[in-house]
């Protein structure tokens, strides 16, 4: 019964309201924001996946980040863990083109990797937030180096910079920008990480990943205000 449990993707149909009225929210407060993108990885013009890694507090943005420069011309899910909160962000990543996979590192990891893996495959981007869905903040977990290795795909960080934005009192001090504000949205040079390596050096590999995702990724605003 333990295994069904972890196994089971969980829905609702308040859950699907709450990521309805998220995702309307994160549109609305998009539409007045002055977007920046820069794409550092050339995304525009290449032409296989690649796996997006941003930490879990700047999910409110990228969406529409993603969408006005790459909505038209790529194709990308985002993993989303299999609780109903996972079953709102999936909904709520709807509003935006994105499609969806469920699990995370205690619930169907194994069944989310395979799925992302098939993805990859049939040419879609995914997109992972690898400090979610519960932290430590900034701390890149292993999964997302392991799917980049095995499905022979880059990693391209994803950074963000707020001219002001909300900081929630929540574990990952979740990022809300103030509307009419500018965002710079940072699609960042491709990471390689080369198959067949040693635990050390897939731990070398893994902390190097952190640590550019940690160099270029701003501090929080010094004057942190919530909502």
């Amino acid at each position: 019964m333990a295994n069904d449990a972890r196994m089971e993707i969980r829905d609702s149909f308040k859950a699907r309201a709450i990521g309805t009225a998220g995702g309307c929210l994160m549109r609305l407060i998009a539409a007045t924001l002055r977007l920046e993108i820069v794409d550092a990885a050339g995304l525009a013009s290449y032409q296989g996946p690649v796996v997006y890694a941003l930490w879990h507090e700047d999910i409110f943005v990228v969406p529409a980040g993603w969408r006005k420069a790459y909505g038209r011309i790529r194709r990308a899910v985002i993993l989303t863990s299999a609780s109903h909160d996972g079953a709102a962000v999936a909904r709520a990543m709807s509003l935006f083109g994105l499609g969806s996979v469920r699990g995370s590192t205690s619930r169907r990891a194994v069944a989310a990797l395979v799925a992302m893996k098939k993805s990859l495959r049939e040419g879609y981007d995914v997109c992972v937030t690898p400090d979610g869905p519960r932290g430590p903040r900034r701390v890149l977990q292993a999964g997302l180096v392991k799917l980049a290795q095995s499905a022979g795909v880059p990693v391209v960080p994803i950074h963000l910079t707020y001219g002001s934005a909300w900081r929630l009192n929540t574990w990952d001090r979740f990022a809300i920008p103030k509307p009419f504000s500018r965002v710079r949205v940072v699609f960042g040079s491709m990471l390689a990480v080369p198959p067949g390596l040693s635990d050390d050096a897939f731990a070398a590999e893994r902390a190097h990943i952190e640590s550019v995702m940690r160099r270029d990724t701003p501090p929080d605003n010094p004057h942190p205000q919530t909502p």
